[in-house]
């Protein structure tokens, strides 16, 4: 297991939420949308220069800028996920 930024993921990659470094405006529109620590996440698509990514958490999709995904960092690797 390791702990890595959403951001650094690759498309296919799945993992746990670990933690969100945001503040103000931006953490509370991501835990509005179920980007909260324990759920499960999956990096879905990039865009072909790499921003915006989307995603998956609890079954809905997000798009999200390269900016919010490296706030959120993710456990991969290792265990049922």
């Amino acid at each position: 297991m390791s702990i890595v930024k959403l951001a650094d993921m690759k498309v296919g990659e799945k993992g746990i939420v670990d933690s969100l470094k945001g503040h103000g405006n931006i953490q509370h529109r991501l835990v509005d949308m179920g980007v909260v620590k324990g759920s499960h996440i999956q990096v879905f698509k990039k865009a072909p220069l790499g921003d915006p990514i989307e995603v998956k958490v609890k079954g809905c999709a997000l798009a999200l800028r390269m900016n919010e995904a490296s706030m959120i960092s993710v456990v991969v690797g290792g265990g049922n996920q």
